[in-house]
C-alpha cells in the first residue's frame, strides 16, 4: 500500500502506454486499466452479463465512454459501471484510479 488510503500500486504509465491497456488485480480482482481522452478508467474485467473477461474489448471513447463485450456487445460506462445496452442489465464494478510519480494507482471505492 502506498498510503493511508488504501491506493495501491498497480503498474507503470509506461506499460499502459505500449499496449494501451494495463491488466492487473486490484483488490484480488482482475481488472483492466485504460486511459480514454487523457483520464484513466479502470473496471473489473467481467462482464455482468455471463461472468465472462471484457479481454480484448472495445472503448468508444464517445459513449461516455465505455467498454463494449467482445462476445454479447453489452456496453458499460467507465465512469459509473452502469449497463447502458442489453443483454447486460447489472453494472460492471469500477475503481478509483490514479497517476502518481510514473505510476498507476487503484483503490476499491
Amino acid at each position: 500500500m502506498t498510503d493511508q488510503d488504501n491506493w495501491i500500486d498497480v503498474g507503470a504509465l509506461t506499460d499502459l502506454a505500449a499496449a494501451g491497456h494495463l491488466d492487473t488485480e486490484i483488490d484480488d480482482l482482475p481488472a483492466t486499466i485504460v486511459r480514454v481522452a487523457g483520464r484513466l478508467h479502470a473496471y473489473e474485467d467481467r462482464c455482468s452479463h455471463d461472468g465472462a473477461s471484457l479481454a480484448g474489448a472495445e472503448i468508444d471513447a464517445d459513449d461516455g465512454p465505455a467498454v463494449i463485450c467482445p462476445r454479447h456487445g453489452s456496453r458499460f460506462c467507465l465512469r459509473t459501471g452502469a449497463a447502458l445496452t442489453p443483454p447486460a442489465y447489472e453494472p460492471i464494478r469500477i475503481f478509483e484510479v490514479r497517476e502518481r510519480d510514473g505510476r498507476i494507482e487503484a483503490r476499491c471505492p
